[in-house]
């Protein structure tokens, strides 16, 4: 696309230019400034060295005599000069000092000695600042070439009168040989240098592949975006470990489920060991079996409160790096309890459909009798009908319970239960005579404590009087009343049912009365609408007098619900119905 920026090269390959192309420049910079910082020292050594010179030469008390014997003369005699001693002595101290020359003139600048005997007695070529009285180092060009020279005065004996100049310098070439010198020595540095850049830009370009598993920046800010719409905008609970141990990750709903610490806490789990952060004990083996592994473990399902939250701990690689684990947490009470409210809602409708058959025989009964003319047959068989009810169910005083769903539903797991050989009963004292106004809670909850029961009595056997279970349904006002006994062996001592981990049942029925799954439940949806379930009586040997066992018999465990607002009261719902406010459903 047109105007669309296109990068060439991996993350990893620019951080290596830009780490290689800034090590370069360093080097360059650097380079650069110590070859100037070297000329200039070697320059400045150089000066110091021909200023040296200058001075000691004019310093010299048979050269300043023989510079003041010169000046005095009108005119300089040059052949004696070339043979004289100041000619020879300077000359002895140019070739000890490696100097390119050392000259000496009068006071009018005419030159007295000379590396050439045929410039003497002519005046230098260059400006004789020494006469002034002040000595002078530059970077000159004379007959002998360029050179880097020093000027100095030389005063008569015993006086302060200037009466003539001593110029020494030192040539340029040996200046340059210095400074090539140098120029060697830091590159061989800088190579070695810009070696080890290479070295550390190529260790840098790894590690950085290592760290970002190969992605491109724009690809871990996309992950980082993806990584914060997952963990915050799904359900589930998602903790992230890394191989080390240590938690790196988690969201809200890790959170809630396991009630940990929230962020910016001292309590947080992030950044601690899974195994100090107070997870579930389950939890913890399962984590260390797949970091310890890198297999994923079985799923599990933990019990926490009154929830049932389903586990899997599962390992991640990339690349074949080993990046830890993940767990992944559902809370599944919502579906259990939504399943154990299809269960009741089956139960129902299979009661009615065995209503619905009970119904047809009856009228095909009454309509053979109508047509073979047996009138008074079909009125006695109608009666007889209207006297025992709209179908035969299995359990002895249901007459007392007046709802049609809770009648339907009692039916139905009566026959359940007359099938595996327990007697499913309404209780003496049961007093009905309401509408329930919310028969899926009622069934789910009323079922669960049945089942228990039913399953409690076979586990029992046949204590002498048979496998029995008996409800009692009681209305008080809008709150229904529920108690569940049972011929079973009644609760261990000391075990709480509701607790977690003895509410969670695995791999089939438990091993106690009311261990297991359906109770949590029942509890749940009773105290959502502000009631409760709870255990009345563990059961166990039989206390005489108590009118439940004879002397020495067991006794099963007695469970109770107590379900405010389920009932529609007939007198409020008729003020309601009159006023027109309702329709008289006392939630």
């Amino acid at each position: 696309m047109q105007g669309q920026r296109v990068r060439r090269g991996t993350f990893s390959g620019r951080i290596t230019g830009l780490v290689l192309t800034a090590v370069i420049g360093t080097l360059a910079l650097c380079l650069g400034a110590v070859l100037w910082l070297t000329a200039e020292r070697v320059h400045d050594q150089a000066a110091q060295n021909a200023l040296g010179i200058a001075r000691t030469v004019a310093a010299d008390p048979e050269v300043r005599a023989l510079v003041a014997e010169q000046s005095a003369f009108e005119a300089l005699d040059v052949q004696a000069l070339r043979a004289g001693p100041l000619q020879a002595g300077l000359e002895a101290v140019r070739q000890r000092t490696g100097a390119l020359f050392v000259i000496v003139t009068e006071d009018r600048g005419l030159r007295l000695a000379h590396p050439n005997p045929e410039l003497i007695g002519q005046r230098v070529s260059t400006d004789p600042v020494g006469l002034q009285g002040v000595e002078a180092v530059a970077r000159e060009r004379g007959t002998l070439g360029e050179s880097v020279r020093a000027k100095v005065p030389v005063y008569a004996p015993g006086s302060t009168r200037v009466v003539g100049e001593v110029s020494a310098g030192v040539p340029v070439s040996a200046v340059a040989g210095d400074v090539r010198q140098a120029l060697s020595s830091v590159l061989v540095a800088g190579t070695v240098s810009l070696a080890l850049g290479v070295l550390v830009a190529l260790y840098l370009k790894r590690r950085l592949r290592r760290l970002t598993l190969g992605l491109e920046p724009e690809e871990m800010a996309a992950l980082a975006r993806d990584q914060a719409a997952v963990l915050y905008g799904v359900e589930d609970g998602v903790i992230g470990v890394g191989p080390d141990g240590l938690i790196t990750v988690r969201n809200k709903a890790a959170r809630l489920l396991l009630g940990l610490a929230q962020r910016r806490t001292e309590d947080d789990v992030v950044g601690r060991r899974f195994d100090g952060a107070g997870l579930p004990p389950d939890l913890v083996d399962a984590i260390a079996r797949t970091l310890a592994t890198g297999e994923a473990s079985p799923r599990m399902r933990l019990a926490l409160g009154e929830s049932s939250v389903v586990a899997d701990v599962v390992p991640v690689r990339r690349e074949g790096t080993d990046l830890g684990g993940v767990v992944l947490l559902r809370d599944t009470t919502a579906v259990e309890t939504l399943g154990s409210r299809l269960d009741a809602v089956e139960t129902m409708a299979a009661a009615l459909r065995a209503q619905r058959h009970e119904f047809a025989n009856r009228l095909h009964a009454i309509s053979g009798l109508l047509a073979n003319g047996e009138l008074e047959q079909a009125r006695g068989y109608v009666r007889e009908v209207l006297d025992s009810g709209p179908v035969r169910e299995p359990v002895a005083n249901i007459g007392a319970v007046r709802d049609t769903f809770l009648r339907a539903f009692l039916g139905a797991k009566g026959v359940q239960a007359r099938e595996q050989g327990v007697d499913l009963r309404v209780g003496e004292r049961t007093a009905l005579w309401d509408a329930v106004v919310d028969p899926q809670d009622a069934t789910a909850i009323l079922g669960n404590l049945v089942d228990n029961a039913v399953r409690a009595a076979l586990e029992a056997g046949d204590t002498g009087t048979g496998c029995w279970v008996e409800v009692d349904l009681l209305g008080d006002g809008d709150t229904l009343h529920l108690a569940v006994a049972d011929s079973g062996a009644g609760v261990r001592p000391g075990l709480d049912v509701f607790a977690p981990g003895t509410t969670t049942r695995a791999g089939g029925p438990s091993a106690e009365h009311g261990h297991g799954l359906g109770l949590a439940l029942a509890r749940r949806l009773a105290r959502e609408r502000g009631g409760d379930v709870w255990l009345a009586d563990p059961g166990g040997p039989g206390i005489p007098g108590t009118g439940r066992e004879s002397d020495g018999e067991p006794a099963g465990a007695v469970f109770c619900a107590r379900l405010p607002g389920m009932l529609r009261v007939a007198g409020k719902a008729n003020t309601e119905n009159g006023n027109g406010n309702g329709t008289g459903a006392a939630r």
